[in-house]
C-alpha cells in the first residue's frame, strides 16, 4: 500500500507504530489488519470496490442510519460501525478510493464453510437478531448500494435479453439449463403475485448472509456478530434467510462442478430454521412463516439465471477460471434447487416442527 502514511493520518494514526498485513478472504474490497506496535490495538482497514459500489457514500450512511438507531434502542448490541476520521467523516477519500476504519473484534475468527450444523444454527441467530432488532427501523431511510440486487423481476428481464443476444452456437450449448430457466419461471410469477402484500414489509436486511459474515468466539464458537454491511439496506425477510439456505444447505460450493456432490444438509436446514425463528419468530407475519422455505427457492433461482445470463453474455460479470464455469456454476444451483423441491415433503415438515417449538417457548 502506497498510501498507507496518508490513509492511517486520516484516523489520527501514526503510520510508524502501525502494523498492515493482507486480512481475511474477501474478493470485493481489499481488506487489511491493522496493529497499533505501541498499544497493541487492532483494527480493520477497508477499502471499497467502486466497480461493485458505485456510490460508497450511499453505504457509509447506511450504515450511520442503523448504528445510530441500534445505539439509542440497543446500546448493548455489538454493531460494527465505521471509526469516524479525524474530520469527523464515516470514510476517508484519497486519490478518488473510499476507506473505512472499523474495530478489530479479539478473539474472534470467521469460517470459509460450515462443517457442523450448530455453526449455521449461530449464524442465523445472530442474523435474525439483527433483523429482529431492525424490525421497527424504517427501512426506508437505506438507499440501494447494489440497485436491484435481489429483484427476480430485474435478473429475469437479464437472462431474456441475455437470451435474445447470445449466439445459437451458445445457446445450443446451454439449452437445457435454458429450457430449465423457464421452467422455474413460476417462482418468480408467484413471487409477484405476493411482493406487494402488507404481510410481506420491507425490512432492513443484511442481503449477503454466508458464513465468512459472521464472527464466531474463537473458544466457543458461539455466533458475537455481523459483519461486512454494504449491503445493508431495505428488502424481504427472503433475502436474509434465503441466502443462509443457499449457502450453508450444500456441503460443497457454487464452483462445485461434479453436480452429484450437490446435495442438500437437511440437518442444516433444520438449524437455520431453528436460529432465525428463536429471533425472528414473533416477528415475521403468517405470510412469512409460510415463505420460509420458499425463501431459499428465491434466492437459488436469482443465483442460477445470474451465472446463466453471465455465461450467455460471454463471461464478461463473474471471475472464470475456465470458459464453462458460468455454466458449471448455473447447473450447479439448478441442481440445489431441485434437491429443495425433491425433499419438499421433509423440508415443510421440518418448518413446521421449528414453529410449533418456537410457539410453544413463547
Amino acid at each position: 500500500m502506497n498510501n498507507k502514511e496518508a490513509i492511517l493520518s486520516e484516523y489520527g494514526l501514526n503510520s510508524n507504530e502501525a502494523m498492515l498485513k493482507p486480512f481475511g478472504t474477501g474478493h470485493i474490497n481489499s481488506t487489511f489488519l491493522v496493529t497499533i506496535k505501541t498499544t497493541g490495538e487492532q483494527f480493520i482497514l477497508q477499502s471499497i470496490n467502486i466497480n461493485v459500489f458505485k456510490k460508497p457514500e450511499i453505504i457509509a450512511q447506511n450504515v450511520k442510519h442503523v448504528a445510530d438507531f441500534l445505539a439509542e434502542k440497543y446500546p448493548d448490541y455489538l454493531f460494527i460501525k465505521a471509526i469516524k476520521t479525524v474530520s469527523g467523516e464515516e470514510m476517508a477519500v484519497l486519490d478518488g478510493v473510499y476507506w473505512r476504519l472499523t474495530q478489530f473484534v479479539r478473539n474472534s475468527v470467521s469460517f470459509d464453510t460450515l462443517t457442523e450444523p450448530n455453526q449455521a444454527y449461530e449464524a442465523a441467530l445472530q442474523f435474525g437478531r439483527l433483523n429482529k432488532l431492525l424490525s421497527d427501523f424504517d427501512a426506508s431511510k437505506l438507499k440501494e448500494t447494489i440497485p436491484g440486487f435481489h429483484d427476480l423481476e430485474l435478473r429475469y428481464n437479464q437472462f431474456s435479453d441475455a437470451l435474445d443476444s447470445a449466439s445459437d452456437e451458445v445457446k445450443k450449448h446451454a439449452e437445457k439449463e435454458i429450457n430449465t430457466a423457464l421452467h422455474y419461471r413460476f417462482i418468480l410469477d408467484y413471487f409477484n403475485s405476493i411482493k406487494n402484500s402488507p404481510e410481506l414489509p420491507d425490512r432492513a436486511m443484511h442481503h449477503d448472509t454466508k458464513i465468512s459474515n459472521m464472527l464466531f468466539d474463537r473458544d466457543s464458537v458461539k455466533g458475537i456478530c455481523v459483519i461486512d454491511l454494504d449491503t445493508l439496506m431495505a428488502g424481504k425477510f427472503i433475502s436474509d434467510l434465503g441466502d443462509m439456505m443457499r449457502t450453508y444447505l450444500c456441503a460443497f460450493s457454487e464452483n462445485e462442478a461434479d453436480i452429484s456432490k450437490i446435495t442438500i444438509r437437511i440437518e442444516y436446514f433444520e438449524a437455520i430454521v431453528k436460529g432465525y425463528l428463536h429471533e425472528m419468530g414473533s416477528i415475521l407475519s403468517p405470510l412469512e412463516k409460510e415463505l420460509i422455505l420458499f425463501s431459499g427457492k428465491y434466492l437459488i433461482y436469482m443465483q442460477a439465471i445470474r451465472f446463466l445470463s453471465d455465461y450467455l453474455n460471454g463471461n464478461v460479470y463473474y471471475p472464470i477460471s475456465y470458459p464453462e464455469q458460468n455454466l458449471h456454476r448455473t447447473k450447479n444451483q439448478f441442481k440445489l434447487l431441485a434437491e429443495l423441491f425433491d425433499n419438499e415433503k421433509t423440508l415443510v415438515g421440518l418448518v413446521n416442527k421449528c414453529l410449533n417449538e418456537h410457539d410453544s417457548r413463547v
